[in-house]
């Protein structure tokens, strides 16, 4: 393979690098929509802590007979939900955007709800409610980020395998606690 034909000039890339530093990692053939990406990446930051706030709540309140190794597991889960939301905060900076953490009107930005649950199946239902709907969100975004974005892309990849198996871990749970299967075979 040719070099010319994946770079034709370097000594251009070499230009346009040393021009606008302030700009930081977003350089001039980004693909992508720069507003949409730091929309999309700031409804995900509103989604995932909403997600913490409801796991930590969870955590704390589930009450009644094996309640302690769920606690555990919702625990475990709030800790991957707060990672996930430092990493879309950091990608949003490096596209030199600003993280929209204000708790100002995050339910709204949310794509999951905050809901208790009045029990320990019903707090594994909510969970596995957001877990499914995220799945489906973050399943929609990897298409749009595509090409245009290869790094945003790879990152929601990373966070969608471990939310298909928080929503697997949810389905052991709600089967465990509700004594029947769930999904046929």
């Amino acid at each position: 393979m040719a070099t010319e034909s994946f770079v034709s000039d370097i000594e251009a890339v070499r230009t346009r690098a040393r021009e606008h530093l302030e700009a930081g990692a977003l350089t001039p053939n980004y693909g992508g929509d720069i507003e949409t990406a730091l929309r999309l990446l700031n409804d995900a930051v509103a989604t995932e802590i909403v997600c913490v706030l409801r796991y930590r709540f969870h955590a704390v309140a589930a009450t009644g007979i094996s309640s302690e190794s769920v606690k555990e597991e919702f625990e475990e889960h709030a800790r991957d939900e707060e990672q996930h939301l430092r990493w879309f905060a950091e990608r949003i900076n490096q596209l030199g955007g600003k993280p929209n953490m204000n708790p100002e009107g995050l339910a709204q930005r949310s794509a999951t709800q905050y809901v208790e649950g009045n029990n320990l199946v019903d707090m594994i239902k909510e969970n596995l409610v957001a877990e499914r709907i995220v799945i489906e969100i973050y399943r929609d975004m990897i298409r749009y980020f595509a090409d245009k974005d290869p790094t945003t892309r790879l990152l929601i990849e990373r966070v969608l395998a471990q939310e298909e198996d928080h929503a697997n871990d949810m389905h052991d749970l709600l089967v465990a606690h509700e004594g029947r299967p769930m999904l046929a075979l």
